[in-house]
């Protein structure tokens, strides 16, 4: 009797023991793995963190490199603020671009009509009117797609567009003065034609 008592005190002892060990290892294994995933979702997480940093160096480094020539421009012409200098060689143009659009401003030079700054994404537009005055654009209907017009700021500087649409529109058409897309540099020259019932729209885009 007593060794049956024993026999089975030793297998119930054993039987406590497994489970206990069981129960141990089960614990063991939830937490390791617990720490596993948590460690590969910092890894993840650092990971992309590093990539995001590496992406905007070298976003910033490719912007380094974009440097455009400087050029001194005027700050102000008969009394008026200078934002930048419009050149476009096929008809031998020149002229400041006044920061403000007025009336009595567009009667002495071109002035900015709409959009962003100069020489950064987005569409910036300059209005002139078509008569004969040096400063003006009477010969803009001479241009053609691809001819090159130039435009220098104070702060980007010199930077190079290529004509890649030219068309007509009526005076309340305004569709012109939106950006044909939110990557580019674009110019948009607008004046009247020569009988004054439409506006010739002159697009370029940065080369």
């Amino acid at each position: 009797m007593r060794r049956r008592r024993r026999k089975k005190n030793i297998a119930k002892k054993v039987f406590i023991n497994t489970i206990l060990m069981g129960s141990i290892l089960i614990i063991m294994t939830c937490i390791f793995t617990e720490k596993l995933g948590e460690n590969h979702y910092k890894g993840n997480n650092y990971l992309a963190e590093k990539l995001s940093l590496e992406g905007e160096s070298n976003t910033q480094e490719i912007e380094d490199v974009l440097e455009y020539p400087k050029e001194y421009i005027d700050n102000n012409f008969n009394g008026y603020e200078v934002c930048a200098k419009l050149e476009i060689p096929k008809i031998s143009l020149t002229t400041n671009v006044l920061s403000e659009y007025s009336k009595k401003a567009l009667s002495i030079c071109v002035t900015r009509f709409w959009g962003v700054k100069p020489n950064t994404v987005g569409n910036f537009c300059i209005a002139g009117h078509n008569t004969k005055s040096k400063n003006m654009f009477y010969n803009l209907k001479n241009l053609k797609i691809g001819d090159t017009i130039f435009l220098t700021d104070h702060e980007v500087g010199k930077v190079e567009y290529e004509v890649f649409k030219i068309y007509k529109v009526s005076p309340n058409n305004t569709d012109c003065l939106d950006p044909l897309t939110k990557y580019e540099k674009e110019i948009t020259l607008i004046t009247c034609t020569n009988d004054a019932q439409k506006r010739l729209i002159i697009k370029g885009r940065e080369v």
